[in-house]
């Protein structure tokens, strides 16, 4: 460890008020989580608070896994700033912070029940009966990725349990594409933390996507959608969950516009072409990002992000690159159109149900693409 690093256990000794803590990693980064009291600033920003910074007795900088604070640490302390970058990042700080938890599964449940219950548990039981997406004797493979979303997803699933209206069955799952060693002890605490019975399992998705040049996401998508299938029915289920909101809605239904020249939507559920008899559900479907955030936030839970090779990357070489994706621009597109119209959401969403067939030049059904000259 250099003289400009601060370990986890001697930062949580510092007295309060005599430090204050800077997070340089990109908007998207943040957005999974930040170290309580944090300050938002870029690393390119960092040497213009200098000057202020030198009456403060620590100025601790942190990135995904400590690696980028380092050299600017070592920058503003020859400018006379007491500054140390935090030995691991904020990776490092959800495992310390995870370790002083003896368990957050009662908070988390009661919050549900009550502070939360109209935004989280209302949208998430309405999606399940709007688009029937439980059964009785259904046996429900709850797919954990590591995220607040499908945490939040396997939550809501114990609590529609509770109420026993019909008997299901749940399983939860949890696959390894491989995981470095500390964010898959951040999923292991948080299930152990959350009362979620986890059965994890592995694979060799990120060796394999990690050579592929074009569209490693999709490919790494279509590759673990396979896996929790083989595993979940191995596991006697006969549908996976997954863990997308309203907000995967209507962003996936505006890229597909502006990015892929098609008119399409993510659907709350949808029948497996190669494994007969399953079924994927989308049971948070109408639940707001923006209240699962503000859920994980008063619970003061941390979750990974996507995790893979390219967002260690991203989160610690180049702190604006995961920003600049595709998903990042049509959210903030979606943001600044919202300040003009604030209904551009819902439209968004209810545009996919108020289709007319007579007004669009062609569409497809069943692979086959027909004309609006077919019947004019």
């Amino acid at each position: 460890m250099s003289s400009s690093e601060i370990t986890c256990e001697a930062f949580a000794g510092l007295r309060p008020g005599s430090y204050v803590t800077i997070d340089i990693r990109s908007d998207s980064a943040r957005a999974y989580g930040m170290i309580p009291g944090a300050r938002a600033i870029s690393a390119e920003e960092l040497e213009q608070h200098a000057k202020e910074w030198q009456q403060i007795p620590y100025i601790i900088l942190y990135c995904m896994r400590g690696e980028l604070t380092v050299p600017e640490a070592e920058k503003l302390q020859k400018l006379g700033v007491n500054a140390y970058s935090l030995a691991g990042g904020y990776a490092a700080w959800v495992v310390e912070d995870l370790k002083r938890c003896s368990s957050k599964k009662q908070d988390a449940e009661q919050s549900i029940r009550k502070t939360y219950h109209k935004h989280l548990f209302t949208p998430f039981a309405k999606a399940i009966n709007r688009y029937e997406l439980l059964a009785p004797d259904d046996k429900v493979a709850v797919c954990i990725s590591g995220g607040k979303d499908s945490f939040l997803m396997a939550k809501l699933f114990q609590e529609l349990k509770r109420h026993r209206k019909f008997a299901f069955d749940l399983t939860f799952i949890c696959m390894n594409p491989g995981y470095n060693e500390m964010n898959r002890l951040v999923i292991e605490n948080n299930a152990r933390l959350l009362d979620i019975p986890l059965v994890m399992f592995d694979s060799d998705i990120f060796d394999i996507v990690d050579n592929v040049e074009n569209n490693p996401c999709y490919l790494c998508a279509r590759m673990r959608r396979g896996h929790l299938y083989a595993k979940a029915k191995e596991l006697g289920c006969n549908k996976i969950a997954l863990g997308h909101h309203y907000d995967d809605v209507i962003e996936t239904t505006l890229m597909g516009m502006l990015y892929g020249a098609q008119m399409q939507t993510m659907m709350p559920k949808i029948r497996s072409t190669n494994f007969e008899g399953m079924e994927l559900i989308r049971p948070m479907y109408l639940i707001r990002e923006d209240d699962i955030k503000r859920w994980r936030d008063a619970n003061g839970l941390h979750f990974i992000q996507c995790a893979c090779h390219f967002t260690d990357t991203c989160s610690t070489a180049d702190p604006e690159a995961h920003t600049n994706s595709k998903r990042m621009e049509i959210k903030q597109l979606i943001r600044d159109m919202k300040q003009t119209n604030p209904y551009v959401e819902s439209n968004i969403f209810n545009s996919t149900q108020n289709v007319n067939l007579k007004t669009v030049l062609a569409y497809k059904q069943d692979g086959v693409k027909h004309s609006f000259l077919e019947w004019y």
